[in-house]
């Protein structure tokens, strides 16, 4: 399966958001992260053979604050149950959902990345907060004010 979503974004919501650091746990650059390869890298060939090649998909996430909007996943494109990616914790259950993410005139396909909290060891991530896997974004940085177009049946926002 193609791991670009298809493209009906012209009738998705926007939301603005903001870049904001979180554990570098996906990318491994974390100090705390016991991933040193990231656990994004070590996840896509699970996610593969499970049906969503994330090839062309940057190692790493964009963690976009939507504050003051929380989410809820209604029906995500993918969701993944009990995937055993490491032997240092659990099997974790993850869900992806299309949108696109802007930044700077540029607007890409891309995924909302959500490991459900439910089954996740640690590394949680604050509720306004969505983790984004996407093509590599040149100068994107901590602060930058960014949109997600977000596919509605497969996501709702909420304000707080």
């Amino acid at each position: 399966m193609d791991a670009s979503p298809v493209h009906e974004s012209d009738h998705w919501p926007e939301v603005k958001g903001v870049i904001i650091r979180s554990h570098g746990v996906a990318s491994g650059r974390g100090a705390e992260s016991p991933y040193p390869r990231g656990t994004v890298e070590m996840q896509k060939p699970f996610f593969a053979a499970l049906g969503l090649d994330l090839a062309g998909f940057h190692e790493a996430t964009l963690n976009v604050d939507l504050s003051p909007f929380l989410f809820r996943l209604l029906h995500p494109a993918h969701t993944f149950h009990r995937v055993e990616w490491t032997h240092l914790h659990p099997p974790e259950t993850f869900s992806f959902s299309r949108c696109r993410i802007g930044h700077c005139g540029r607007e890409v396909d891309a995924w909302i990345y959500t490991p459900h909290p439910e089954t996740k060891a640690d590394h949680f991530q604050p509720p306004t907060m969505l983790e984004i896997l996407a093509p590599f974004l040149v100068g994107v940085s901590y602060g930058d004010a960014v949109t997600l177009r977000i596919a509605p049946e497969e996501v709702e926002l909420i304000e707080s």
